[in-house]
């Protein structure tokens, strides 16, 4: 399907300002994904209809985004769970076992996968008869619980900034990235919503240019104004006084609340506390990964060199030259003011904090 740049997906659901778009969809008996990577140029919708193509659409960032990666594993499981079913209604829970093995591996750093399969797995491990009713069901409550964290991240986040407030974002955590609504573009929907935030500036987040790209679309989709900056210069937008806060998501947040998100957030943390800018992470429950002890235990997964070394296709690098492409950093507790979740907010995070927000 191809449309203009100002069509965007039908809602799920729509009962806050600026929240209009929906990335992922379950559209009858198959799963209905905006393709990411030819936004902005041109919006169009990806349909699939069995687990290994959800895993491969997964890997190849049709849909990207900690969230948003979990929600289309948990459709992609009815696909699968389906499918096995109709090959052998006896032994479609030993056939559905590799199937979600595929999935969880599809991408290594966001947790969101491996929690949104093994959830489903236990699911399904309940069913005896037609997995797909059940497994639907669980899907969408997973959907839906997204949305509804999201709507209480971006308020909570929201309230800790102050009225006329200029921000800061890296790489997308909107509504593309999510359910809907988004983490981190969630606090910004609700805090231009209330006035306490002014302005919005997106860092362009090489080399997927997911902020140009992404963060810049959706915002202006929902008539939020928004201006795009080259992550090198977060730096010195911060010397001059020109941001307050710098807000971001997350891939994995581990105990001690060191947190895994795009490649570029550390320099942006770094930066921000020199600058005495304040710095906050915004992730539902299912990013927080108690099993992983600190940063240093997050898988960090490695792209392949041509995303640095070529643009649009094009080689830009000479014939020789190698790349060092991490899609992730890790961004140490430390340098982080608050991380935001459905349960509340966690200042200056530590181990104890973390463990006890989750208790809530």
């Amino acid at each position: 399907m191809r449309s203009k740049l100002c069509t965007v997906s039908k809602p799920v659901a729509q009962t806050l300002p600026y929240d209009s778009i929906r990335a992922i969809e379950w559209d009858g008996d198959r799963i209905k994904l905006i393709d990411q990577r030819l936004l902005p140029e041109r919006l169009e919708h990806i349909y699939l209809d069995n687990l290994p193509d959800s895993a491969r659409a997964i890997r190849d960032m049709v849909v990207r985004g900690a969230p948003a990666i979990g929600i289309t594993a948990a459709y992609a499981v009815v696909l699968g769970a389906g499918a096995r079913f109709a090959e052998d209604p006896q032994a479609w829970h030993e056939l559905l076992t590799p199937d979600l093995a595929l999935l969880a591996v599809a991408r290594p750093t966001a947790v969101n996968l491996s929690w949104a399969v093994e959830r489903m797995r236990k699911v399904s491990n309940t069913i005896t008869g037609d997995p797909v009713p059940l497994l639907r069901k669980e899907a969408g409550s997973i959907h839906a619980e997204d949305i509804a964290a999201n709507y209480v991240m971006g308020k909570l986040g929201a309230a800790l900034i102050d009225d006329g407030s200029v921000v800061l974002t890296h790489c997308n955590a909107g509504a593309l990235a999510t359910g809907g609504y988004g983490t981190a573009l969630g606090v910004v929907r609700a805090g231009v919503a209330s006035g306490r935030i002014a302005g919005v500036y997106a860092s362009e987040t090489r080399p997927w240019l997911q902020g140009a790209r992404l963060t810049a679309w959706e915002l202006l989709q929902e008539g939020i104004p928004v201006t795009v900056t080259a992550e090198a210069a977060a730096a010195t937008l911060m010397k001059q006084g020109r941001v307050q806060w710098v807000i971001v998501g997350a891939d994995r947040i581990a105990a001690n609340g060191d947190v895994a998100n795009k490649i570029g957030t550390y320099a942006a943390a770094l930066a921000a506390r020199h600058h005495d800018i304040k710095f906050m992470v915004v992730a539902p429950t299912s990013t927080v990964d108690m099993s992983t002890a600190s940063g240093a235990d997050i898988p960090i997964e490695s792209r392949g060199e041509d995303e640095l070394l070529a643009f649009a296709g094009r080689r830009t690098a000479p014939d020789g030259a190698r790349a060092w492409n991490p899609a992730f950093d890790v961004t140490p507790a430390t340098l982080i003011d608050a991380i935001v979740t459905e349960k509340g907010v966690v200042l200056s995070p530590n181990r104890e904090k973390l463990a006890a927000s989750l208790k809530s």
